[in-house]
């Protein structure tokens, strides 16, 4: 079969860049610019390899080209009524002030972030059936395919989300997609941060529909600020008002207007609330800390919000604080990223993402010479190694 010639384009380069051993940036709208470290390197652009190429809403299937403006994607699923549960993260702020989103569908797959919702529903790569990729010697790849019970052996189309671009090229991926639930409601308590990570541990022992929480103190509230516990539910409308009904009734809390909530968590996904979008000093960076839900609330001096029911804490703190954070979140279970910061090649000199883990890094090293033997994509992106 032939490809299409958007497609086309993107092999001639990457077998041109292999023949002369030329290193390539794999860019999409640049969304995730940010995540990680940028080396010199020829651009390419998946942008123009574009479409919803299948798309069967009776199987909560859907395959997508690579360069698929992600917004484009989600409002076909909204008209069908289904949407991408994992809530992928737009990042439109990065473009500046104002900007409309430019991230692609190959870049949430190759970045693997995802939002509030990440806790309960899963993660982008318990979503990809399968995909399509170049690899470093020029040859177009298909792994998995559109059904769950495709994968035998290894499930190499999910080793792609996250990987950042450093193992291939991907060109198209197929995503198993969920109704929207029926029924939404969120839930606002007035909780210092030990008390509402008690709670949500208690409530997540129960049969209760949680879907996200966001915990924050919120600055904008009148007589100096406050602590604030964001919960919502998501699901069947029963068993979302019964839950309604017991949580308000074993705290006191309030019930938020759909329509405030909504655009709130989606400023949340994209780090747009004020805790993400106000002023810092340059010397400070944001922290992404990654640590066991049952953590209790870090002994740290720094402005922090917590997501995933204790499982995700933001912090911003000075980018000579990693030692100090890294011992606090191994201690939780957990690692330390840097996630934005205004002098970023200053902090990202090795690895950014603190592997850390001889085992893991053997097996990364292994991945790498497998896929991109030249080290052609995206160098150093992950590590100064990968």
């Amino acid at each position: 079969m032939h490809a299409s010639p958007p497609l086309q384009r993107l092999l001639d380069q990457v077998r041109t860049a292999v023949a002369e051993r030329t290193p390539l940036q794999i860019r999409g709208g640049g969304s995730k610019d940010f995540v990680g470290t940028i080396q010199p390197a020829q651009l390419l652009d998946t942008r123009s390899h574009t479409g919803i190429l299948d798309y069967a809403p009776s199987e909560l299937v859907v395959t997508v080209a690579a360069g698929t403006p992600l917004a484009a994607l989600e409002a076909a699923l909204a008209e069908k009524g289904q949407c991408l549960p994992f809530e992928p993260p737009h990042f439109a702020w990065s473009a500046g002030a104002g900007a409309p989103s430019v991230a692609t569908v190959g870049g949430m797959v190759a970045s693997g972030l995802a939002g509030p919702a990440r806790a309960t529903v899963g993660s982008v790569r318990d979503y990809v059936l399968g995909l399509e990729l170049i690899n470093g010697q020029g040859e177009h790849l298909t792994f998995g395919g559109q059904v769950m019970k495709n994968v035998a052996g290894y499930d190499v189309s999910r080793l792609m989300a996250g990987a950042m671009g450093t193992l291939g090229v991907i060109t198209q991926v197929s995503l198993k997609v969920l109704p929207v639930a029926p029924a939404e409601a969120t839930l606002v308590f007035a909780l210092d941060q030990a008390t509402a990570l008690e709670q949500l541990h208690r409530w997540g022992g129960e049969p209760l529909p949680l879907n996200a929480s966001c915990w924050v103190h919120d600055d904008t509230a009148p007589g100096g600020g406050r602590d604030l516990l964001f919960v919502r539910l998501r699901g069947a409308v029963a068993a979302v008002e019964a839950a309604c009904r017991k949580m308000l009734t074993e705290l006191p809390g309030e019930r938020m207007d759909n329509a405030q909530a909504g655009p709130d968590w989606a400023l949340c996904r994209d780090q747009r609330l004020p805790f993400f979008a106000d002023a810092r000093a340059p010397e400070l960076a944001l922290w992404r800390l990654s640590v066991a839900p049952t953590a209790p609330v870090l002994d740290l001096p720094w402005p922090q919000l917590v997501e995933w029911q204790g499982g995700l804490r933001w912090c911003w703190a000075p980018q000579q604080a990693g030692a100090q954070l890294q011992m606090a979140a191994r201690a939780a279970g957990g690692n330390a990223t840097v996630f934005v910061a205004a002098r970023a090649d200053s902090i990202r000199a090795g690895c950014q993402f603190d592997a850390k883990n001889a085992a893991k890094d053997a097996i990364s090293q292994r991945l790498k010479v497998a896929f991109d033997p030249l080290g052609l994509f995206n160098p150093g992106r992950l590590c100064a190694d990968l």
